[in-house]
């Protein structure tokens, strides 16, 4: 841990991870049950994730952001027996099982220790591996438990994902990895894992800090990083005087996902790292990836690449049929991977085509060369007057805006089209809002773009509501205006 500066031998991890393993089997946990992990980012995450993965226990790590009420409905959900917390989360374990007395709760520290050290450090026999459920980020409603079954194969063999991340990003003994995002995260969890599976060196932070992410790349030699774009915003805001004396000659892959990155951003963050900067297109449910280097992204600016091996993508429209190349539509993909959704059957149901294709629920379209281009998401889709507008068309102009330091587009209810477009703006300081700088704002809009794709209005706030990864919770921004109408 950076910040901390502790550090856990890979003796140290799989001693540990046994000892774990045994005292989830002395407390009563059996292969195929769950546990849940609510820590902050802490050494102690990946062996608690590798004792369960030895167990043949499901895992979930909760988002610590979260409150009592839906901390509750992520373990309720998700059916653990037992809930992990630290002495940092403590409090908010303990309201969240106010109402699940059936739950366990073990809190890490002194007394853990003392369990932990009278348990045996062989491994438990005959255990499958335990797989992750980890949720989605609920931004566009409740999260759902992505749920895999457990294989009938032995804990030291890897999930298909590891040969793919290992084989596009060279992971090995000689990797250092640069983790400073949320290890609940499914994108930070998943690649530590790989890291970790490889033999490499993993680095992480107790929260991200942009200084001090740069430190870190010099002090331990980083090879490999996980990040979101939001993260190189921040970097990019550091002093030019920081920014130009940052050592980063180690870097070879700096993968970003998680959240679509500004166009100008990327642009920048090349210019500055060079091309190392590699893009990732995915999702918790893991049902299809696509890959793009800095140099393909320069030739082919906006786009998020193309298919990792083993899936397909299809752009299909409302009727089910293909889109022609250029053509927006609802982004399918299938790599042969079955997950379904814990506890809602329903849902589950609707995932997959018949020819097993799937959808993270984007809109996009193939360009003709087979690269993919995102263009919004299907709940953040405006109607106005009958006419389906996307948002993120609107917002890539105005994150260009020279007062612009975030933004987002949403429809507003309108007693006449139904909805009208509306800018929510977050402002460079030290720009100060007005009626003015709205109207500058909307005018450079409509310089680019379809009047009936600009905004009509522009609302000012001090920060929009993004989730710790960088992802704009449209949902709550909705509802406000909702609420207020």
């Amino acid at each position: 841990m950076a910040d901390s500066g502790e550090t856990l031998t890979y003796g140290e991890l799989v001693l540990r991870a046994h000892q774990t393993a045994n005292l989830f089997s002395s407390l009563g946990l059996t292969q195929g049950e769950t546990i849940a992990i609510l820590i902050e980012n802490s050494i102690r995450c990946p062996e608690l994730m590798w004792a369960a993965k030895d167990s043949g226990i499901r895992y979930v790590v909760v988002n610590t952001h979260l409150n009592a009420a839906d901390t509750s409905y992520l373990v309720a959900d998700s059916g653990a027996k037992l809930l992990i917390a630290s002495p940092a989360t403590l409090g908010l374990a303990r309201a969240a099982l106010v109402d699940l007395q059936h739950v366990a709760l073990i809190t890490l520290g002194a007394a853990h220790e003392e369990l932990l050290s009278a348990q045996p450090s062989t491994p438990l026999i005959g255990r499958h591996r335990g797989p992750s459920m980890l949720y989605s980020s609920g931004t566009t409603g409740r999260p759902k438990g992505v749920k895999t079954s457990i294989e009938p194969v032995s804990p030291d063999t890897p999930p298909r994902r590891f040969a793919m991340l290992q084989e596009k990003y060279g992971l090995g003994a000689d990797t250092v990895f640069l983790n400073p995002g949320p290890f609940y995260h499914a994108g930070p969890n998943r690649f530590m894992m790989s890291v970790l599976r490889a033999g490499g060196t993993v680095v992480g932070f107790s929260k991200f800090d942009a200084g001090a992410t740069l430190n870190a790349i010099a002090h331990y030699n980083v090879t490999h990083g996980f990040f979101v774009p939001t993260m190189f915003g921040r970097m990019l805001a550091l002093p030019d005087e920081i920014r130009a004396s940052a050592q980063l000659s180690t870097m070879r892959h700096a993968i970003h996902a998680a959240a679509p990155c500004p166009i100008e951003v990327k642009r920048r963050m090349i210019e500055w790292w060079g091309t190392v900067i590699d893009e990732l297109y995915a999702g918790t449910e893991a049902f299809g990836h696509t890959f793009i280097s800095s140099k393909e992204w320069l030739e082919h600016p906006g786009s998020v690449g193309k298919p990792a091996a083993g899936c397909e993508i299809r752009i299909v429209g409302p009727n089910g049929s293909l889109c022609a190349p250029g053509e927006p539509g609802r982004i399918m993909m299938s790599n042969g991977l079955r997950i379904e959704y814990h506890g809602d059957a329903a849902k589950s149901a609707l995932l997959y085509d018949s020819d097993g294709f799937a959808s993270l629920g984007d809109i996009g379209f193939l360009d003709a060369e087979g690269y993919l281009y995102l263009t919004d998401r299907e709940s953040h889709m405006i109607i106005v007057g009958g006419v389906n507008i996307y948002p993120q068309e609107a917002e890539a102009v105005l994150e260009r805006h020279p007062a612009v330091a975030d933004v987002a587009v949403i429809g507003v209810p309108d007693n006449d089209m139904g909805e009208s477009v509306k800018a929510i703006v977050e402002l460079i300081k030290p720009a100060k809002p007005s009626e003015a700088l709205a109207e500058d704002i909307i005018a450079f809009c409509r310089a680019e773009l379809s009047l009936h794709k600009c905004p009509r209005t522009v609302d000012f706030v001090d920060v929009l509501p993004r989730n710790p990864v960088g992802k704009l919770n449209k949902s709550d921004l909705r509802a406000r205006y909702r609420n207020d109408g």
